[in-house]
C-alpha cells in the first residue's frame, strides 16, 4: 500500500515538473513580459517623480523665492530650463537602461539555450 502512494506521489511530481519545463517558454514570453515590462515601465515613472520634471516644466515661468522683478524672473527661467534639460537628459538615460534591461529579458531564455546546445555539442 505503501509504495503504492510513494510510486504514485513520485509520478506525480515528475509530471507536474516536466509540465512546468514545457510552460516556462510560454510563460516567459506572455506573462512574464507583461509583468517584466510593467516593472521596467513603473521603474521609469518612478524616476521621473523622483526628478519631479513635470513639476519643473509647470513652474518654469513662475519666479523663484517671489521676486517679481526681471533679473529674478530671468534668472528663475534660465536656472529652471537648465534643470529641466539636465533632468530630462537623465529621464532619457535611464529609460534607455530600463529598455536595454528589458531587451535582455526577453533574449535571455534564447542565449542560455543557446550557450547549452553549443556546450553540448562541444563535448
Amino acid at each position: 500500500m505503501a509504495q503504492k502512494i510513494t510510486g504514485g506521489l513520485g509520478r506525480d511530481i515528475l509530471l507536474e515538473t516536466a509540465r512546468e519545463i514545457l510552460y516556462f517558454p510560454a510563460w516567459w514570453y506572455t506573462v512574464g513580459l507583461k509583468k517584466a515590462a510593467g516593472f521596467f515601465w513603473q521603474r521609469i515613472r518612478n524616476m521621473e517623480i523622483r526628478l519631479g520634471v513635470k513639476i519643473w516644466i509647470t513652474n518654469l515661468f513662475t519666479p523663484m523665492f517671489g521676486q517679481r522683478d526681471i533679473a529674478g524672473k530671468l534668472i528663475s527661467f534660465f536656472i529652471r530650463f537648465f534643470q529641466i534639460i539636465g533632468r530630462g537628459i537623465a529621464i532619457v538615460l535611464w529609460s534607455l537602461l530600463m529598455a536595454g534591461l528589458f531587451f535582455i529579458w526577453i533574449i535571455l531564455p534564447i542565449v542560455a539555450v543557446l550557450a547549452i546546445v553549443l556546450n553540448l555539442a562541444a563535448l
